[in-house]
């Protein structure tokens, strides 16, 4: 069974910084892409940043970009979301997802398989 755990959530002023971790178990190869969405309260799910582990290959979300690094262990079983300069609208619930199936749509559609908890991030003026 596959599973996807997430940390490292919090509240920071504006112009800090965080680390998100999911690690994920239950998968029998590493191969795959991995990403990380955010939902804020009356908006729609936003994709965040995504990571290709065969060659780590990274999309970025364009209000992110620049702010964000996506990044994954050496053995692929634990992905990062560095997140730097945060500003108040970064404000969401933040999930990973892994998992995107041939013919599930552009990485930023959401069609993962398998989901994390999610985690609150806060960021205060």
């Amino acid at each position: 069974q596959v599973r996807l755990v997430e940390s490292g959530g919090g509240s920071v002023q504006s112009g800090g910084s965080l680390r998100l971790s999911c690690a994920v178990s239950g998968y029998s190869s590493t191969s795959r892409f991995l990403a990380w969405f955010r939902q804020a309260p009356g908006k729609e799910r936003e994709g965040v940043a995504c990571i290709y582990t065969p060659w780590g290959g990274t999309h970025y979300g364009d209000s992110v970009k620049g702010r964000f690094t996506i990044s994954i262990d050496s053995g692929k079983t634990t992905w990062y979301l560095q997140m730097n300069s945060l500003k108040p609208e970064d404000t969401a619930m933040y999930y990973c997802a892994a998992d995107l199936p041939l013919g599930n749509g552009d990485w930023e559609d959401g069609g993962f398989t398998d989901w994390g908890q999610g985690t609150q991030v806060t960021v205060s003026s």
